[in-house]
């Protein structure tokens, strides 16, 4: 038997395993509840423009700053696309998206590798869902 207050080494790790399995419940829980979400993107025509900003985004950038930067897209307000309800954009922008769990600019959670659309690649944050 163990000293009292030390857990075994497999305990340890089976009461993480649990808290991981509830956290990713919850997580799910969460992104199949939206039915609108707020985003951002970087839209690139050329896939290795896409590439530079990825590593921007790697090396700490903030995901407005890099919008404003690189993308191509008439949203100039880093990327900013507003409050989007589920059907309101391209398909495979949406399939990803909402995949995504929301972020900030400052700690983003983005779509690496981006995503190829008829406007060209996407690189897509989500902000908020509701």
């Amino acid at each position: 038997m163990a000293p009292k207050g030390k857990a075994k080494a497999g305990d340890k790790a089976g009461k993480a395993n649990d808290k991981a399995g509830k956290a990713d419940k919850a997580d799910d829980k969460k992104l199949k509840a939206a039915n609108v979400i707020k985003t951002r993107h970087i839209l690139c025509e050329k896939h290795s423009k896409a590439m530079e900003a990825l590593e921007k985004l790697a090396g700490g950038a903030k995901f407005d700053a890099v919008a404003r930067e690189y993308s191509e897209d008439k949203a100039r307000v880093g990327g900013d696309l507003g409050w989007k309800p589920r059907g309101s954009l391209t398909r495979v922008y949406e399939d990803a998206a909402y995949a995504l769990a929301p972020s900030t600019c400052d700690r983003p959670v983005y779509t690496n590798p981006p995503i190829k659309s008829s406007f060209g690649y996407h690189i897509i944050m989500v902000e908020g869902r509701r």
